[in-house]
């Protein structure tokens, strides 16, 4: 098996103004200097350039949580990947469940607005998952394989060097309820398992694929130890400091193993 990146991405959603970015960023760049896994942290458009100057020089990545299919044009309110490159931003998440449920994504916007990030060099965070009814009803896998195929359709195996996936269930998302270890290793797997049919068994190997259902310092040792989950995609955990710290140390802590 491949060696994958375990990633620790925070994704802070509409929180924190550019001077509180500045602070809380510098703290986590301070404190998780020779971590041995990758930390991004995915901000707010406006805290963007306050923090890439508070992780200057560290190993953090800088990270932004969407981005528009269009270079430019009449799209009041949206992001285009050139101005995300123009600010240094190396990663960028897309389709999250947030922007499903409210602002009217859908698998085809995904996939364009994916196309678009990888053009310019971006890495993209695809975040797939179902919601609690889905899998009450036993449609866990038809879900993802719908979200996957979609959201991946006309990628290149070149291009999924440059992609990670995200495996959210949206019923595990801000509601205090986590996937169990077992229950987020089988639908990682069964993502691997798909991308091994999409492209190769070895593109699926090199794939990092994230769980990004309320990890936090609590459970984040035993997530992480399955063998199909190489890191995480952190909400409100990530707002803390001392919590996002022991989440860094877990994914590290994999990392570093043979």
């Amino acid at each position: 098996m491949a060696k994958r990146n375990i990633i620790i991405a925070g994704n802070w959603k509409m929180n924190k103004t550019p001077f509180e970015a500045r602070c809380l960023a510098y703290e986590i760049a301070e404190k998780t200097e020779g971590a041995a896994c990758k930390v991004v942290l995915c901000v707010p458009f406006v805290d963007l350039f306050q923090v890439k100057e508070a992780i200057a020089g560290s190993g953090v990545c800088l990270g932004a949580q969407n981005v528009h299919w269009a270079e430019s044009g009449a799209f009041t309110g949206e992001i285009s990947a050139d101005m995300l490159v123009a600010c240094d931003v190396e990663y960028v998440v897309i389709g999250h469940s947030e922007r499903r449920q409210y602002f009217g994504e859908t698998d085809a916007t995904v996939n364009a607005r994916t196309k678009a990030a990888l053009a310019k060099g971006l890495k993209v965070i695809l975040c797939v998952g179902e919601t609690r009814e889905e899998r009450e009803l036993d449609e866990t896998q038809a879900v993802i394989e719908r979200q996957i195929r979609l959201g991946l359709a006309d990628l290149s195996e070149q291009d999924m060097e440059n992609v990670v996936i995200a495996y959210e269930p949206v019923w595990a998302i801000g509601t205090g309820l986590t996937a169990t270890a077992e229950q987020a290793q089988e639908v990682c797997a069964y993502i691997r398992t798909l991308l091994a049919e999409l492209y190769t068994p070895d593109v699926a190997d090199a794939t990092t694929i994230q769980y990004g259902g309320s990890m936090n310092a609590k459970n984040a040792r035993e997530l992480l130890s399955m063998p199909d989950i190489d890191g995480g995609l952190i909400g409100g955990a990530s707002l803390k400091p001392a919590d996002f710290l022991v989440i860094v140390a877990a994914g590290s802590a994999e990392a570093t193993k043979a």
